[in-house]
């Protein structure tokens, strides 16, 4: 009698231990998902129910490692990430480079989140003051905060915006050309510039880093800004030397710019339009007629080439076959070379130059008009 009351004693344990043991998993399968979600975000559909329950009690279990940042006052590094580099090996450099506590949760938190199979390859801006979490969602996009834009030597203003889309600013080629064609009165530098004069020549060819919230006044303040760094005084006193003023020199210099092919020839360049101009004689710089033709379908360039006898005979103020001095502006945006080519040109006696027929990019230079004839490749 006494074993059979001991026996459903121990039955009677026995459920009650069960029944608690089922009840408190049932309760931590609904509990510990719902809170998990609650820190964590929604889980990822590829997770089934029991890696999910499992994940969600780790992530739980190393909730502070995965939203505290490690060094609240720690510096943003550069963090490559290797096309076809495992998860591991990501959050293991992760930790090595100390931007995260613990290289097992971030693992986890991937997973949970089906973010381990769409890391990108590529550089990241991190840094110690993000979380793991804010880590993770941010290598998923390769589109930096920054962007780096580079304007090239002889680049004319629609050149300048048809590289914008590509650029990552998120201001349109259509906003930019309307302030750099029709330059605000807010921007100081318009006062630089003479009456109904656009910024043509004045986007310094340069690499510049902006954030790609850059607004387009922003971004045309902070060329022309650098245009005004790099033109300093000992440049524009050489501009004053050859009797020009600022927008002239620049003109000058766009010319130089697209004419040159070689850089060490600029100031000879330089010294044959000088000459040119002393004299009164036409410039009949090919680039003047290129810019006033504007763009040539055909061949999908804004300068167009070879020039035929009639592209010679277009009726432009810029066409400098056909009016004497300079052009009214600019047709380029001249490099820091062609300015300086302008500010300190060779001293020589030539008035003319032409292609040299070796293919080098060089230029055969002569005093007169014969010479030049006589420096014509043969055909």
């Amino acid at each position: 009698m006494k074993n059979s009351s001991l026996f459903n004693t121990l039955v009677t344990l026995t459920l009650i231990v069960l029944c608690l043991i089922i009840g408190i998993s049932g309760w931590l399968a609904y509990d510990l998902p719902r809170r998990a979600e609650r820190v964590f975000g929604t889980a990822s559909p590829k997770v089934g129910f029991l890696q999910r329950l499992e994940l969600s009690a780790q992530l739980l279990a190393k909730e502070q490692k995965l939203i505290r940042p490690l060094d609240p006052s720690g510096a943003s590094l550069s963090f490559e990430i290797q096309p076809g580099e495992s998860t591991y090996s990501i959050t293991n450099r992760l930790r090595q480079s100390g931007l995260i506590q613990d290289e097992a949760a971030l693992r986890g938190f991937l997973v949970y989140a089906g973010l381990d199979t769409s890391l990108q390859s590529g550089e990241f801006k991190l840094s110690p003051r993000m979380t793991a979490i804010e880590i993770a969602w941010a290598l998923q996009d390769t589109t930096p905060d920054e962007v780096t834009f580079r304007i090239l030597p002889g680049w004319r203003l629609e050149e300048i915006a048809a590289s914008l889309p590509t650029s990552g600013l998120e201001f349109s080629p259509d906003q930019f050309l309307a302030v750099a064609k029709n330059p605000p009165q807010q921007l100081e530098f318009s006062q630089q510039l003479p009456p109904g004069a656009s910024l043509e020549g004045y986007m310094f060819p340069d690499s510049y880093r902006l954030m790609r919230k850059t607004s387009v006044m922003a971004f045309v303040e902070t060329v022309l800004q650098n245009f005004q760094i790099k033109v300093d005084q000992d440049l524009q006193n050489g501009f004053t030397r050859q009797g020009l003023d600022l927008h002239q020199a620049v003109t000058l210099a766009s010319l130089i710019q697209r004419e040159a092919v070689l850089q060490d020839e600029m100031p000879m360049i330089a010294s044959v339009f000088l000459n040119r101009l002393e004299a009164g004689m036409k410039l009949d710089s090919d680039p003047t007629v290129q810019f006033a033709l504007g763009y040539d379908r055909k061949n999908a360039t804004w300068w167009k080439n070879p020039l035929s006898l009639n592209d010679l005979k277009v009726n432009s103020n810029y066409n400098t076959y056909l009016h004497p001095e300079l052009p009214p502006g600019p047709i380029a945006s001249p490099g820091l070379s062609a300015l300086q080519a302008v500010a300190f040109p060779a001293q020589a006696p030539y008035y003319y130059f032409r292609s040299a027929c070796d293919g080098s990019g060089a230029h055969a230079f002569a005093e007169t008009f014969e010479q030049h004839k006589q420096n014509a490749c043969p055909e």
